[in-house]
């Protein structure tokens, strides 16, 4: 599934900023490498290495698009390509963090357990991710892929990227990742959902912000003429649930969920 950084940074401020609200609420952090898994354009990577400058840091994604874009500036971050799905720590860290990537990803019962045990004894699990799947935005996408001549392609696509949108609850309930983790975090665990009340600018702005996320891997699965009416269809929706205001700017209500564990 390919990603297009100029579209994900279309809205650099309002995706990149539930990220850094992540990374300024890891305190104090053991000895020990660091680790970002969907690490994007790298701008959390880089962020980390200005607050951490001695410490080996390794970023992770599977697009090697968005590593191009990250690696583009000079760093010592090792840029890594890979399936953070079946990722193990070479070398047990004291921080991974992961922003708007894991809700990609299913059997979290399974997975941010695993995730705890490559921590050092003191480490920090870190982790941002989106709960906004019953929002119109996300809504009108299932019905759209359900209502139309391209549903069975969607149907029978094997994408785990675009099954996983089609999901309704990609993440879980604050309380599952409680009752998942405290057993497991010695040093405690912090659980927050903040909704961001993105002001976006432009005709077609919530269509344009699905574009660089939710939206890609159905089009993918689809020939371009039904691509593009998929797409259309989908815009007609948007346009009535997501109105301009006075000022020609559209709001996207945005809840996201925060997960601070300790090792």
């Amino acid at each position: 599934m390919a990603w297009d950084p100029r579209q994900y940074l279309k809205f650099s401020g309002e995706r990149l900023r539930p990220g850094f609200d992540l990374l300024a609420q890891v305190g104090e952090l053991p000895a020990g490498p660091l680790y970002e898994l969907g690490c994007g354009t790298g701008n959390h990577a880089r962020a980390m290495a200005e607050r951490w400058p001695d410490r080996a840091i390794a970023a992770i994604d599977k697009s090697p698009q968005m590593l191009a874009e990250a690696a583009a500036q000079p760093s010592a971050i090792q840029w890594r390509e890979g399936d953070i799905a079946a990722w193990s720590a070479p070398e047990q860290g004291a921080l991974i963090f992961s922003n708007a990537t894991l809700h990609w990803l299913d059997r979290h019962e399974r997975l941010f357990p695993h995730l705890l045990r490559q921590l050092v004894a003191g480490g920090t699990l870190a982790v941002q991710m989106p709960r906004n799947f019953a929002a119109p935005s996300h809504a009108l996408l299932r019905a759209t892929a359900e209502d139309g001549k391209w549903a069975p392609l969607l149907r029978a696509s094997a994408s785990p990227e675009l099954q996983s949108m089609l999901r309704p609850d990609p993440a879980q309930p604050p309380e599952f990742y409680y009752d998942l983790l405290a057993p497991l975090a010695a040093g405690g665990i912090e659980l927050w959902e903040t909704e961001y009340l993105h002001q976006l600018e432009g005709e077609d702005a919530v269509l344009e912000w699905v574009r660089g996320t939710a939206l890609r891997p159905l089009l993918e699965a689809l020939p371009p003429d039904l691509a593009a009416a998929f797409e259309r269809a989908y815009a007609m929706k948007l346009r009535a649930a997501y109105r301009h205001r006075a000022d020609g700017r559209t709001l996207l209500p945005f809840r996201r969920l925060f997960i601070i564990a300790r090792a």
